[in-house]
């Protein structure tokens, strides 16, 4: 899929499957830098995780699965929480299927005008 490309809702699903695994692991990865970046102030607590070469390297593969995102045709809106929008029509509008970190599927949408506010249930 390019990034001009629609998608159908099935589509969509169906590309949210398999990315699921892509952004399991960089919500682990967020955490990690997360950590990683705490521990090295000056004040920061020790982490078992390591020190900056670690968090270069988290930073590093965060960016690879970023990209591995907006390479299928979704859009990375959000980086903490999580959301992914697929652009789509329905109805003849332009809308974006909108999935947010901690849905267990992609059932809502929004109208592109109008973004993330407008968000509603997917019909049916």
């Amino acid at each position: 899929m390019t990034a001009a490309a629609l998608f159908t809702v099935s589509e969509a699903r169906d590309e949210l499957e398999r990315l699921l695994p892509v952004l399991d692991e960089l919500v682990a990865l967020r955490a990690d830098a997360a950590e990683l970046t705490a521990s090295l102030r000056p004040d920061g607590p020790p982490t078992p995780l390591g020190g900056l070469p670690e968090l270069k390297a988290a930073q590093a593969r965060l960016d690879d699965l970023m990209t591995t995102v907006q390479q299928t045709g979704a859009e990375l809106k959000g980086f903490a929480p999580l959301l992914v929008d697929f652009p789509a029509e329905l109805d003849g509008v332009p809308v974006l299927l909108c999935w947010l970190e901690g849905d267990t599927e992609l059932a809502w949408y929004h109208r592109a005008d109008i973004g993330f506010a407008g968000r509603r249930r997917l019909p049916g």
